[in-house]
């Protein structure tokens, strides 16, 4: 880890030294194509490149439109953090808010938080934090977006994780009415919305309350549409059919499924949220 951290430190100075420190629209293009890598790249790639860009981009934030720049890079790098460790994660996505709230970009403000709520909700962790990021999206713009069907879709993963099942349901539906008006044709970036993801979103919704025919129609729904470039996403869909395994009463059945799935993954695909959902699904109450 510290021979990582130097040659990120240097890296970084280097370029500021060499005056080969990206302009804005440089940066830019980065954060797009820093899109597109968060649904391919490993957690650990994604987290040293990351990391070396940000150490840069530091040194430019005189111009106020990098600090919407640095507030999603900021938000992708809390999604790179290992999930034992959920309080620094937590602590870059409060970092990104406030970069977010500095660039005075509504849309980047409302998107930022509710990337963290759907990421802490989506994951079942930190939940207090989710509905408080989500419901800060929330108020600072009540026009549809991205950013608040990531906090609405939040919101339901938290109700369900805490058993209110008829808040989810409502919230979810919310959510699809958003989802309507903004769904995105993007297929392959983070910052996208696209049809199969919002069935992931819902997939998971639903497999966590036990409604199994609503979860089975979003699994079919993002399978027919998921892009074949994006295999770690199917992997997803995998997982929460050893959910509803699992929860159904089948515990072994379920955790087997699971494990097979992400052990058919290559590794440097693996993501820490699929981690968590093994997790979860290994900690499913059995009768």
């Amino acid at each position: 880890a510290q021979l990582v951290a130097s040659d990120i430190i240097r890296s970084g100075f280097t370029a500021m030294l060499d005056g080969r420190s990206p302009g804005a629209d440089e940066w830019l293009e980065k954060l797009e194509a820093y899109g597109r890598d968060y649904m391919t790249l490993g957690a650990a790639k994604l987290q040293q490149e990351l990391a070396g860009d940000l150490v840069v981009l530091q040194q430019r934030l005189e111009d106020p439109h990098l600090w919407s720049v640095a507030a999603r890079l900021m938000t992708l790098f809390g999604k790179t953090i290992p999930g034992a460790d959920g309080a620094k994660a937590v602590q870059w996505y409060k970092m990104a808010a406030a970069a977010a709230d500095r660039s005075h970009e509504m849309e980047t403000r409302v998107w930022v938080r509710g990337r963290a709520a759907i990421a802490l909700g989506y994951e079942g962790a930190c939940l207090p934090l989710a509905e408080s990021f989500a419901e800060q999206a929330i108020e600072i713009c009540d026009r549809p977006s991205l950013g608040r069907l990531n906090a609405v879709m939040g919101k339901a993963h938290a109700a369900a994780i805490r058993g209110d099942r008829s808040e989810a349901l409502r919230l979810n539906q919310e959510g699809q009415r958003i989802f309507d008006l903004v769904g995105s044709c993007d297929q392959d970036s983070d910052y996208s919305v696209p049809e199969w993801r919002m069935a992931v979103f819902q997939s998971l919704l639903m497999a966590r309350m036990g409604e199994e025919k609503k979860a089975a129609h979003s699994q079919d729904v993002a399978s027919k549409n998921l892009p074949v470039s994006l295999p770690r996403f199917a992997t997803h869909i995998e997982m929460h059919r050893g959910l509803m395994l699992a929860r159904s009463g089948d515990y072994e059945g379920g955790v087997r499924y699971a494990e097979q799935a992400l052990n058919e993954l290559p590794v440097e695909r693996h993501s820490l949220t699929l981690r968590m959902l093994l997790e979860e699904i290994k900690k499913t109450p059995t009768s």
